[in-house]
């Protein structure tokens, strides 16, 4: 990526502290740092920590362990590099840094990932500040992709696309195979479509399939029952997730009428994502196709979650969320029923509001699927 890319990301950055009256921006682990410099910290018991000042103040300084600055790509004009020493504290660096840009009750954001250790070192000595998530400063921000930003989710999406249509196809053997094993094969699909890593490999099958979050094991998957299968990963940097729910054998009619109102849902929470849409407009289009059929108290998560540098992220699609669609929000549409100890159904895709309208970026097949496997 270009550095005058950066710079208009900084630019933005900039007014957005202005508006909150931020003096400075703390940016340690998370997608924050690698949205405005391109480095990415490792998750190190050593600080590394970029001191953003107010706009005027000072070109961004990124404190990085000395071990780490060979990974680092310079960017001119947009940040600074000061490495330290194994016998340094690189919290009195941070410290200085501050002091140079801010009064001595300055209003500090830093990062909502950075570790508490951190936080409560810079807490003791800068006692004068006063301090906000980062959150309230770049989440915005991120969450409204420019057009490299979708072509890059596009991208990672296709990819798991490839995986979704091969299990889909019947390809990934499920029958008399453990959860844990299709997972893997699935991470190993996912790594072979040009995934850098696998943020998760969800394989859910029978009973275990009314459980959203559940860790795939040792249960082997059997004749005439669901798995779900939800997955993803980062290629470019930006992640994929995607859910399909496929059968072993031909459901039960009660099941595939779930199957049958889940895809309705997710139909309808995918048409109503247009621009100016409130967030919770899209989570209670899904979710009122589900109440209506009866299954309202078995959707019970969230229609959706942002999606971009990081598996999850603003935009929330969620009921009490008032914040307007806006072109370039990325966001998953993914709703569920899941009746406990029986069974459940999801099907997910990633969405991007535009003005022409939502643009769904994954295309494998909807249809309720038997698979021969």
């Amino acid at each position: 990526m270009k550095a005058a890319h950066f710079a208009r990301r900084l630019a933005r950055v900039h007014e957005a502290m202005a508006l909150a009256g931020v003096d400075a921006l703390l940016l340690s682990l998370g997608a924050d740092m690698p949205w405005v410099t391109g480095y990415v910290a490792m998750p190190l018991e050593r600080l590394t920590m970029l001191v953003v000042p107010a706009a005027g103040q000072g070109v961004p300084t990124l404190v990085v362990p000395e071990l780490e600055a060979p990974r680092v790509s310079p960017v001119p004009g947009v940040f600074a590099l000061q490495p330290w020493g194994e016998t340094e504290d690189p919290t009195a660096i941070v410290t200085s840094l501050v002091s140079k840009c801010a009064g001595g009750s300055p209003l500090l954001a830093v990062s909502d990932r950075a570790w508490a250790t951190f936080v409560l070192r810079l807490q003791a000595t800068l006692p004068g500040a006063r301090w906000r998530p980062a959150s309230e400063v770049t989440a915005r921000l991120r969450a409204v992709k420019d057009e490299a930003e979708v072509e890059a989710l596009a991208e990672a999406s296709a990819a798991a696309d490839r995986v979704a249509e091969a299990l889909l196809g019947g390809q990934i053997a499920l029958v008399g195979r453990t959860e844990r094993e299709v997972s893997v094969e699935i991470t190993y699909r996912l790594l072979a479509e040009g995934h850098e890593k696998v943020n998760f490999a969800i394989v859910a099958s029978g009973p275990n399939s009314a459980s959203p979050h559940h860790e795939p094991g040792e249960r082997r998957i059997a004749e005439d029952e669901p798995v779900v299968c939800d997955f993803g990963g980062t290629l470019g940097g930006y992640c994929s997730d995607i859910t399909r729910t496929v059968f072993t054998g031909h459901p039960t009619p009660e099941l595939a009428r779930i199957y049958e109102v889940v895809a309705e849902a997710q139909a309808s929470g995918v048409m109503s994502a247009q621009v100016g849409e409130l967030c919770c407009g899209v989570d209670d289009a899904a979710r009122r196709v589900i109440t209506e059929a009866g299954y309202g108290e078995y959707f019970v998560h969230r229609t959706g979650h942002g999606i971009g540098l990081e598996e999850h992220e603003d935009p929330y699609i969620v009921a009490g969320n008032s914040e307007p669609l806006t072109a370039g929000h990325a966001f998953s549409v993914e709703p569920g029923v899941y009746l406990p100890g029986r069974y459940g159904v999801r099907i997910e895709d990633i969405v991007v509001a535009t003005s022409r309208g939502p643009r769904s970026l994954n295309a494998a097949d909807h249809s309720l699927t038997v698979v021969d496997a």
